[in-house]
């Protein structure tokens, strides 16, 4: 709900949440924990406040643009995969452990899956973003990077066979199946409802949205079941973003990092930069 000028009107933000189910009391304790950790300021007092987020909390919000662009190019068919896989594997001693741990987290974040101990593989071409990673946590002398068109892991050779032994696809499944159903109940509820409903349907569907793609990673279509549901939510809240965009709702920055997103997604194909 931050406003492209980094404020939060409070009287708006009690209306949403008393939409969402939330009392005005536990919208209170929440402010204070969130000026207490340093994500705002607070400036007045009740529905008349004004709160600004904090430059730490501005460089933390944003959503990866560059992955919901690439993920709606894969389920267009506009980004066939090359049959590359791309591994990465790091050996880092306990006496480093902080810096082995952070890399084990940023690799799974950034789409890899364990094949071993410290051996990690990915259908992306990770290698600048795993490298520069490494270079931060000063370990880059102890990563090793390489990239075959053959793979087999347990006598598993390709397919979403073995994309199914290597990430949680029952898992990512499921996220896009409460995703769908979310975005297939607020299609037609966007329709009637006034700013207030609005704002709190949009704001629930981007949570569920980024529930589930945040741990997805992006896997090519030619590796996943057919049909993955995942295209068919993804296309469920392109069609929400659209309506969204129509209705005069306030100027907040996550509503136009979407609306830009998505006049992308839904432009022709030959309007498309």
């Amino acid at each position: 709900m931050i406003r492209e000028d980094a404020t939060i009107d409070a009287g708006e933000l009690y209306d949403v949440a008393a939409v969402l189910g939330m009392s005005d009391q536990q919208v209170r304790l929440c402010i204070k924990r969130l000026v207490a950790d340093g994500r705002f300021t607070h400036e007045g007092r009740g529905r008349k406040a004004v709160l600004r987020a904090t430059e730490d909390t501005l460089g933390t919000i944003e959503p990866d643009l560059e992955d919901l662009r690439f993920a709606y190019a894969q389920d267009r068919g506009e980004v066939p995969w090359d049959g590359v896989w791309h591994l990465v594997a790091f050996a880092v001693p306990e006496t480093n452990r902080q810096a082995r741990d952070a890399m084990r987290e940023a690799i799974v974040y950034h789409g890899g899956a364990p094949i071993q101990g410290g051996l990690y593989v990915s259908p992306h071409a990770w290698e600048d973003r795993i490298r520069s990673l490494a270079r931060k946590l000063d370990i880059d002398g102890q990563l090793t990077t390489l990239s075959t068109g053959e793979l087999s892991v347990g006598g598993i050779t390709g397919g979403p066979e073995l994309t199914a032994r290597l990430w949680p696809l029952d898992r990512l499944a499921a996220g896009y199946e409460r995703l769908l159903a979310a975005a297939e109940r607020t299609l037609p509820a966007l329709r009637t409802a006034d700013p207030t409903r609005q704002l709190s349907l949009a704001i629930t569907l981007a949570s569920e949205f980024d529930r589930a793609v945040v741990s997805d990673p992006l896997l090519p279509p030619e590796l996943l079941p057919r049909p993955w549901i995942g295209v068919t939510a993804r296309a469920a809240v392109a069609e929400c973003w659209a309506e969204l965009n129509a209705a005069p709702l306030p100027p907040i920055r996550l509503f136009r990092w979407y609306a830009e997103a998505i006049a992308e997604i839904t432009a022709p194909t030959g309007a498309r930069k």
